[in-house]
C-alpha cells in the first residue's frame, strides 16, 4: 500500500524532492510542479519518482468548469486541459477537479447542482476535456462531493457509463460522502459500497476524517485521521485489495497535523496486518 502528502521541506532539484519524500515515509506524492515546467523538467522529476520508487498520484485541477459565469468556466476548462496534459506528461495515476458548482462558490452548494441539466453539462464537458488532450498514461478523474455529482456510488456509476471514455476513470474521498447522521454511522458500510462498485476505476483516494457535533442542527466538520469516525479499518482493508491506488493526505495545516495524520493511518494498518510501501 502507499501513503502520501504534501512536503514542507525545501529541496533544490528533483532527486531533493524525491529525498523529502521518502523522509516522511511516504511512497505516493502529489504532482510537484505545474504545467508551465519545461519537458525535460518534467522527466526529470518523473525519473527521480521512479528511482525512489515513489508514484505521483495525482495533479490537481481545482477549477469550476460547469460555473455560471462564463469567463471562470473557460478560464477552468483551460485549466483541466493543462493539468491533464502534465498528469499525462508525469506519469501520474490520475489527473483530478471536483465537478464544480452551478452556484457562485466554485465548490460551493447550489440548488442546480443536481439537476438533469447539470449531469449532461458535466458529462459533455469531461468528454471535451479528454478528447482535446487525448491522454494515453494518465486519467482524469472527479472527486466525490456531498453536494455536487458523484455524491454516491452509484452516481459516478452513472457518470462513468454516460461519459464513456476510456481515459474517465474514479476518485474516492469517502468523507466527502458522509453528509448526514446516516451516513456517518453507516460510514464503513458506505466504503465498502464504494470500493465494490468503483474498485476497478479507482486512481487515487484522499485521506480526511469526519467527526459530527452533538448539537442542533447537523454538524459535520473535517478533521484529522484519528480524530473523527470514519471507518479507517474498513477503508484500509478495501484498498489493501487494490495495492496499486495510493491513499493522500490533505487539507491539514502544518507537518506536524500530516506526521500525527500518518502515524495514526499507519497504525490502523499494523492492527489489521499491513503496511505501507
Amino acid at each position: 500500500m502507499r501513503l502520501g502528502g504534501p512536503v514542507f521541506d525545501k529541496y533544490q532539484d528533483p532527486d531533493g524532492w524525491a529525498q523529502a519524500v521518502r523522509k516522511l515515509g511516504y511512497s505516493a506524492a502529489y504532482c510537484p510542479i505545474g504545467a508551465e515546467v519545461a519537458d525535460d523538467v518534467v522527466r526529470a522529476y518523473e525519473r527521480a519518482a521512479q528511482k525512489a520508487d515513489i508514484v505521483i498520484a495525482e495533479v490537481g485541477a481545482w477549477s469550476n468548469p460547469i460555473s455560471p459565469d462564463d469567463e471562470k468556466r473557460k478560464a477552468a476548462l483551460e485549466k483541466c486541459r493543462l493539468q491533464l496534459a502534465l498528469a499525462d506528461r508525469i506519469g501520474a495515476r490520475c489527473c483530478v477537479n471536483i465537478t464544480g458548482s452551478r452556484g457562485t462558490q466554485w465548490d460551493g452548494p447550489a440548488a442546480e447542482n443536481f439537476t438533469e441539466e447539470t449531469f449532461e453539462m458535466i458529462v459533455e464537458t469531461t468528454r471535451g476535456i479528454i478528447d482535446d488532450v487525448k491522454p494515453t498514461r494518465t486519467w482524469f478523474t472527479l472527486e466525490t462531493m456531498p453536494w455536487a455529482y458523484p455524491d454516491s456510488a452509484d452516481s459516478y456509476v452513472r457518470l462513468i457509463q454516460a461519459i464513456d471514455r476510456d481515459r474517465f476513470a474514479a476518485h474516492l474521498d469517502p468523507v466527502n460522502l458522509v453528509c448526514s447522521p446516516q451516513r456517518y454511522y453507516a460510514n464503513g458500510k458506505l466504503i465498502v459500497e464504494c470500493f465494490e462498485k468503483l474498485g476497478p476505476y479507482l486512481k487515487s483516494c484522499h485521506a480526511k476524517d469526519i467527526y459530527l457535533h452533538p448539537k442542533l442542527m447537523t454538524h459535520l466538520d473535517e478533521v484529522r485521521p484519528g480524530q473523527g469516525e470514519l471507518d479507517y479499518a474498513t477503508f484500509l482493508r478495501e484498498l489493501s485489495k487494490l495495492p496499486g491506488v495510493p491513499l493522500m493526505l490533505e487539507h491539514l495545516p502544518n507537518a506536524e497535523e500530516y506526521r500525527q495524520a500518518a502515524e495514526h493511518i499507519r497504525s490502523v494498518g499494523r492492527g489489521l496486518g499491513l503496511s505501507f510501501a
